[in-house]
């Protein structure tokens, strides 16, 4: 097995990019270092899949871990849209903060085609392309080529190539890097556990820096794809930004320090620790989630005649848990009338609240549904 070499700096034009090492390779990753945290991860992993697949209508639950990844990963590039705020339709939200909300929601829709894109098409450079795409459209990178791999040089820190913190490989260097990991996530060959190349992949890619702008959340959503398609989760349960971005001084210096250091393992263990930690806190989500659930549907039960509708109203709310009375009617197809008498029902009981204060345009929360992703 070859020691790992994270690769070199090369002089180039005056400045100095970094050319990463192909790790399509028989690499020596140090994994006996690992082993302790591996088989945790591996352990939590597991019964975070396992317990998803027990919840009924989970897909309900997947939209709002979708929207809080979101606004954690787009938060460590340093938008500040709120959790609130993603869940908050456009027109609430002040127009200085749409540009950042926008982003938040582009990111949401990326999650969600891209998961269903693997039905159709391998894990690839294709498939990251159409959701970086995604990613960028009407929002400040959309003249940066989204969905294109870059054909110039970028940088990270500093004003210019000059001044640089960290200089990525040249743009003729990409297709061989790039097609080096597409190779490394499929080579059935290499024994290297499925958990420790999610942590890899997202390491060189991020090197790599392919697009223009976009790439520390293309990367991010990387990994729950690669765990998708490996078959480690089945349903889109784990999202680790929120550990990332809690411990963001920690996720950046854990992956220069690879580069300086041609050491893996500090990162691998930071990564892995992440996959730990968002595994147990996911669990625990989904109980509050659960006991929740329980306790509001026997509240609905208790309605009479509007017990239907209620029921539909809550499975609503589940997926969208700040809405208006034309959001409600339209989703459940009942005239306002209708919706004004379940929504006072709904405040009556406890479920919802309405926090605008105003007597039209009213917006109402589930709120202890809210709380447990804040």
């Amino acid at each position: 097995m070859k020691e790992y070499k994270a690769g070199t700096y090369i002089l180039h034009k005056g400045y100095r990019p970094f050319n990463p090492s192909f790790i399509n390779d028989d690499i020596d990753w140090k994994l006996e270092e690992l082993a302790p945290l591996l088989q945790d991860a591996s352990l939590w992993l597991g019964k975070l899949n396992s317990y998803a697949d027990l919840i009924p209508n989970i897909e309900f639950f997947i939209k709002m871990y979708a929207t809080k990844e979101a606004t954690n990963s787009n938060r460590i590039e340093g938008t500040r849209t709120t959790f609130e705020d993603a869940i908050t339709p456009i027109e609430q939200i002040k127009p200085e903060l749409r540009d950042d909300w926008h982003e938040v929601q582009n990111y949401t829709q990326a999650i969600n085609y891209s998961i269903n894109r693997l039905n159709d098409l391998p894990l690839s450079m294709r498939l990251i392309k159409e959701a970086h795409k995604i990613l960028l459209q009407e929002v400040r990178g959309e003249h940066k080529t989204p969905g294109e791999i870059r054909k110039t040089q970028n940088w990270i820190g500093g004003s210019s190539l000059k001044d640089a913190f960290f200089i990525p490989p040249e743009p003729n260097m990409l297709p061989d890097l790039l097609g080096d990991i597409e190779k490394f996530m499929h080579n059935e060959n290499l024994q290297v556990p499925e958990i420790i190349r999610a942590g890899i992949v997202h390491y060189q890619f991020e090197t790599i820096h392919p697009f223009l702008d976009g790439n520390g959340r293309t990367g991010r959503l990387l990994i729950i794809l690669y765990l998708i398609n490996t078959g480690l989760l089945n349903k889109p349960v784990l999202y680790i930004s929120d550990f990332f971005e809690r411990n963001r001084m920690s996720y950046y210096d854990s992956l220069a320090m690879v580069k300086q250091t041609h050491n893996m393992t500090q990162w691998l263990k930071f990564f892995l620790s992440g996959v730990i930690e968002t595994s147990k806190n996911s669990i625990k989500t989904f109980d509050e989630i659960l006991k929740l659930k329980k306790e509001t549907e026997e509240k609905v039960t208790k309605i009479g005649k509007k017990a239907v509708n209620g029921q539909r109203l809550l499975e609503l709310l589940y997926s969208q848990p700040k809405v208006n009375a034309q959001i409600i009617s339209k989703k459940l197809g009942l005239s306002i009338v209708s919706v004004n008498s379940l929504v006072k029902t709904f405040i009556e009981i406890g479920i919802l609240k309405e926090k605008t204060g105003m007597s039209r345009n009213r917006y109402y929360m589930f709120e202890d549904y809210i709380n447990i992703f804040r």
